[in-house]
């Protein structure tokens, strides 16, 4: 039997919704539109790793900053996500100049 040495760090929901500067209502819905994938803990809470916080504060950008609402964030982050990988192949088959 394999046994962590460190438990892995989580954050409940409201430590996230203070991390973030989201209110817990707000970061529930952004899970149940898909937007942020949470874990969940030994009583079925929701917890997150610390590394979500920049996933919230991308959606925020992209809410605040462009007026995106939240139901069309999925889409244009998965497009953003599909220019990243393209981006990424192509510089990876050009030769360096």
């Amino acid at each position: 039997m394999i046994y962590a040495l460190v438990r892995p760090s989580r954050l409940d929901l409201d430590s996230y919704a203070r991390a973030t500067g989201l209110h817990p209502e707000i970061v529930r819905r952004l899970v149940t539109l898909g937007l942020l994938e949470p874990d969940r803990d030994a009583r079925g809470e929701l917890c997150f790793a610390p590394s979500k916080v920049t996933a919230a504060a991308r959606i925020q950008r992209l809410h605040e900053g462009l007026s995106i609402n939240y139901a069309a964030i999925g889409v244009v982050i998965d497009l953003l996500d599909r220019i990243a990988e393209l981006e990424a192949a192509l510089r990876g088959r050009l030769p360096r100049r």
